[in-house]
């Protein structure tokens, strides 16, 4: 998986929520913002005044005296500035507007899940990476091999393993208001069964290892038991990747079907394949101390496997 969209964040904008300050000064004494309890030996001088601090309303807007309701979200500080400069432009006296975001509410991702700290967070003028919030966010708690970041943008949700996020700036992307950060801890193993050098469940990272990685970890084909044309790997596959595989299925109709895969290493190819057939988490690996005519048989007790088994062809296609 990936992220995908590394551009920086647009310039920020005023939204419904945010506190906004103004402050409007005039070019000489005796204006709507500078009247005579402020004049002063100085008078002649420009004077200003500082409307007290106030959210954008539901309608969007703030109220300026003398200007009325301005609609400010959607739109940039200086955009503001020039529109009630131009409301009281033959009002005061040559008007100029500082307009300033005291809490840019609008402007902030919430972060959930394994973070230390999670909280809804401002999003800084200069722009924040996935990174740069999990640390404001406190960190992650969970060690890193085993953590995700799932990112939901509107409709759209990604999950990449923070060991990526970390190693590959592409993915270290901006966030934008409203994203949804979760840090989900979820340990990743496989099982390794049969005619291995060690049967048993192993973890591996989060960004994944391959097939010829898992079988070193459980310590390879025993040199005497196995059978080297029957490595298979057992696992769920969406019904859209078996519908590629067997169009034929009965067990087409469920969301996830239940799929073998079979590798021949005696095939100088396999070992080729080995090494781009990705390992998921909870898959299955068996290999046989039978002759490969011995585990048709056996197969055939699994009434809920797909069939054929699929080659190493087909695992090198669909699998990656």
């Amino acid at each position: 998986a990936s992220f995908g969209d590394h551009r920086p964040s647009s310039e920020p904008v005023i939204g419904v929520g945010d506190m906004v300050s103004v402050s409007i000064w005039e070019a000489g004494s005796g204006g709507l913002f500078s009247g005579p309890l402020v004049a002063d030996r100085f008078s002649a001088g420009s004077k200003s005044a500082l409307i007290p601090e106030q959210p954008v309303g539901r309608d969007g807007a703030i109220s300026v005296p003398y200007a009325g309701r301005i609609k400010v979200a959607g739109r940039r500080t200086q955009d503001v500035q020039a529109l009630i400069e131009n409301e009281l432009a033959g009002k005061a006296i040559q008007p100029q507007v500082l307009v300033s975001v005291t809490r840019p509410i609008s402007q902030a991702v919430t972060v959930t899940g394994e973070g230390a700290a999670g909280a809804r967070l401002p999003l800084s003028g200069h722009g924040d990476r996935i990174l740069d919030v999990i640390a404001a966010a406190g960190g992650n708690r969970a060690p890193v091999n085993e953590t995700f970041v799932r990112l939901s943008r509107g409709p759209v949700t990604a999950t990449v393993p923070l060991t990526t996020v970390v190693s590959n700036p592409k993915e270290n992307i901006y966030l934008r208001p409203n994203d949804v950060l979760t840090l989900v801890r979820d340990p990743q193993t496989f099982i390794a069964v049969g005619a291995l050098g060690n049967s048993t469940e192993l973890p591996f990272q989060a960004d994944g290892i391959t097939l010829a990685q898992a079988l070193a970890k459980a310590r390879g084909l025993s040199d005497f038991a196995a059978d080297p044309a029957g490595t298979f790997i057992f696992r769920f596959e969406p019904a859209s990747v078996v519908r590629r595989l067997s169009p034929s299925s009965r067990l087409l109709g469920t969301p996830l079907v239940p799929v073998v895969y079979r590798i021949d290493m005696r095939d100088p190819n396999s070992l080729f394949v080995s090494q781009a057939f990705r390992m998921r988490n909870r898959d299955l690996i068996y290999v046989s101390n039978a002759p490969f005519t011995e585990v048709q048989k056996v197969l055939t007790a699994f009434s809920g496997v797909t069939g054929p088994v699929s080659s190493a062809a087909l695992a090198y296609s669909y699998a990656k």
